[in-house]
């Protein structure tokens, strides 16, 4: 017996639903470039929730870049990498950014999340395990799902619970042929630091390869802004893929694999998204190049970023803010109930302060807050007014 569908109406219910349990994003529009004070729906605002920690979206030297390979080679690549899309810009892009991370070889992809959906799959099939830190970014989450291996997971930053789950895994009959610790490198709603040497060395113990997204580290941690395998003093034989974005402190797009020559002649013959998807446009790859140039003679964005967030984190424990376990420039502020991070990031909204409300399923139930991050550009000036936005819409919501 057939039953009586609508193929959509769903849609709208599952939305309203979100809605009446304030879970629903809601999008505001940015008119004009990403600065620190920018027009975000026809206000001016301080734009505190930006992933573009060294203002590089805006840097002349990648915007010229941008517009020089743009005339040179035009608007597209015309075709994938794996055809007739491989430009010399492309490949160039490649051996500077293996030459900037200290490395033999890296690959770059269209998007950070592409490379891990991409890759990840491909590492382990069936007989192989995954083991992933228990709040991995959903990119992680998805590039494993999409294997055939079997799972296991360990709690969050954990290097005792990550033992005990290699241990047991040990035990398995028959013995897995291939086994991959993952984990973010800076965990994005937290801005706290994985354990990457405790995690190398139990991974060492165990002839097993270190996957690490360092997405939010890259340009911020290590020297120069060599990213979280730097900032450890780790080598390519302890963390094997290091795997990271142009989209963030780098300030443009696109993502990126590095390690072993072996791994990326691997990585571009069996990732699905490097192989079925247009290669980045030309000016694209030109302007991710002028970043490395950036990072590399100009190291004064990586000290201010760094500067900026400890000014502000300080001011916010000493007005009684719990500000999680924040280690680098992602500082969230603490609310617990979904309605109350709402609330404040509405508050500070009308006080012309821009950050969102991070909310299940993004984040547990009780664990919501307004992620706040820090950039190389925010003045004194801009902190204190974002502080003390905070400050009152704390106080009103019962917060400090």
């Amino acid at each position: 017996m057939s039953i009586k569908r609508h193929p959509t109406r769903y849609l709208g219910e599952e939305y309203q639903r979100l809605v009446r349990e304030n879970l629903n994003w809601e999008l505001r529009e940015l008119q004009g470039a990403n600065e620190p004070v920018c027009t975000v729906d026809g206000r001016e605002v301080i734009m505190l929730c930006a992933n573009n920690y060294l203002n590089l979206s805006t840097h002349p030297k990648l915007v010229e870049a941008m517009i020089a390979e743009t005339r040179k080679y035009g608007a597209g690549a015309g075709s994938d990498r794996s055809i007739s899309g491989n430009m010399t810009v492309h490949e160039e892009l490649d051996r500077r950014l293996a030459k900037f991370k200290q490395a033999p070889a890296s690959l770059t992809y269209q998007t950070g999340f592409m490379a891990n959906e991409g890759l990840i799959p491909q590492l382990c099939g069936r007989g192989d395990l995954y083991v992933s830190d228990e709040l991995n970014h959903g990119s992680i989450i998805d590039g494993v799902r999409l294997s055939h291996a079997d799972r296991a997971i360990f709690k969050h930053k954990d290097v005792e619970d990550l033992a005990r789950v290699m241990d047991e895994a040990e035990k398995h009959e028959p013995a897995y042929k291939h086994i991959w610790i993952l984990t973010d490198g800076v965990f994005s709603m937290d801005g706290d630091l994985a354990p990457l040497a405790g995690i190398a060395k139990i991974a060492k113990e165990h002839g097993a390869g270190v996957y690490v997204d360092d997405a939010h580290g890259e340009g911020v941690l290590g020297e120069g802004g060599r990213g979280i395998v730097s900032h450890f003093n780790l080598s390519r034989e302890e963390v094997h893929v290091e795997m990271g974005t142009f989209s963030k402190a780098f300030g443009v797009i696109g993502g990126h694999i590095t390690g072993g020559e072996d791994l990326r002649n691997f990585a571009y013959n069996k990732s699905r998204t490097w192989l079925l998807s247009g290669a980045v446009p030309p000016g694209v790859a030109a302007a991710c190049i002028a970043a490395i140039d950036v990072l590399e003679s100009e190291p004064q964005h990586v000290r201010k970023v760094w500067e900026n967030r400890e000014y502000f984190i300080k001011a916010l424990k000493d007005l009684g803010f719990d500000t999680g376990n924040s280690e680098t420039p992602i500082v969230p502020v603490m609310c617990g109930e979904s309605k109350t991070a709402k609330d404040l990031a509405n508050f500070i909204w009308k006080k012309g302060i821009f950050a969102l409300p991070i909310v299940y399923p993004m984040v547990a139930r009780d664990k919501a807050r307004i992620r706040t991050q820090l950039c190389t550009k925010h003045t004194e000036e801009q902190l204190d007014k974002a502080i003390e936005a905070l400050r009152e819409g704390g106080k009103k919501l019962g917060l400090i």
